[in-house]
């Protein structure tokens, strides 16, 4: 497949993530959608990126920020649908909900709405695959605001001291909630990621869904070879507010303008031509997934206590 080819073909990806997201916009004022949602409106860059470089038999972890690395790794639309109108059918029965969304049978593990928790269940995981010797990755997504918790310091730690071969990725849109992170951090991530013995790289435009494949599955490649940890962090920007569907540019913490040098070099806000080529396709899609969400049933009380630990 060569570069024009595969952006298109990721360019689709990413457009299917977005409009999804835009249709729960849509549906989240009548009570459907039955949790709350954090959207990745802005960063779908990232997850169609990464996935693109991965196989089902790498396992991917993510935050409770999850809908784009979920669809991206190959989760099923229909079963993300009902679980967020939480039904039966959903890819956790219903009881998962937008924060933890799950697809083992493509690698994506569950994930979960405690900062930082994937951290250490990514290390463990791949660990076990090092003792066990299986060829798949593991790679471990999470925030800027993740690297302030305690959690995140001992996984790094651990992995440096035991040269357990795992790929940190930092999505980095320089906000935890209302906080920047300027407010927050008195370290560089990649420089203090560096004092475990940790190799860190940066990969600069966020927004660059082929660059970010073509990196990433270089240093892929590298870490399956010469079995390390390594971290990367990515630059990017969330355009809507941290927890629901709305605009928070009336908290005073960020700009239009700040979000507009993003857009200006977004693919699915310039390439206008191609989204409109791809639309309708993607749009027929999400209709079949929500009418699949509608017609399955709600979880019973019989359904109360299976598949809970």
């Amino acid at each position: 497949m060569n570069d024009k080819q595969l952006y298109k073909k990721m360019f689709k990806q990413a457009l299917k993530i977005r409009l999804v997201e835009e249709d729960i916009i849509a549906r989240y004022q009548t009570d459907k959608i039955q949790s709350p949602v954090h959207l990745s409106i802005g960063q779908e860059a990232v997850a169609v990126g990464i996935c693109e470089s991965l196989s089902d038999e790498d396992l991917l972890f993510s935050t409770y920020r999850s809908h784009a690395f979920y669809l991206a790794k190959g989760g099923d639309l229909n079963k993300m649908m009902a679980e967020l109108y939480g039904r039966i059918d959903g890819c956790c029965k219903g009881k998962g909900g937008s924060m933890h969304l799950a697809a083992p049978e493509v690698g994506f593990v569950g994930t979960s709405a405690i900062v930082a928790s994937s951290l250490p269940n990514a290390v463990g995981a791949a660990m076990a695959g090092q003792m066990l010797g299986k060829k798949g990755l593991v790679v471990v997504v999470f925030g800027d605001g993740a690297t302030e918790e305690g959690v995140y310091h001992e996984s790094l730690n651990y992995a440096s001291l035991h040269k357990i071969p795992v790929v940190f990725v930092c999505e980095n849109n320089e906000y935890a909630v209302h906080s920047k992170i300027a407010d927050r951090q008195s370290y560089s991530i990649l420089e203090h990621a560096n004092v475990y013995g940790i190799e860190t790289h940066q990969i600069i435009d966020g927004a660059d869904f082929v660059n970010i494949h073509h990196t990433f599955s270089e240093l892929c490649a590298s870490v399956k070879n010469d079995p390390r940890p390594v971290l990367i962090e990515i630059p990017t920007c969330r355009y809507k507010e941290h927890v629901g569907p709305g605009e928070d540019f009336s908290g005073g913490y960020r700009t239009e303008e700040e979000l507009a040098q993003w857009k200006a070099k977004d693919a699915l806000e310039v390439n206008s031509e191609l989204v409109a080529e791809c639309k309708d396709e993607v749009l027929a899609e999400i209709a079949v997934s929500v009418e699949f969400a509608e017609n399955s049933p709600f979880p019973q009380e019989k359904d109360l206590y299976d598949h809970v630990i």
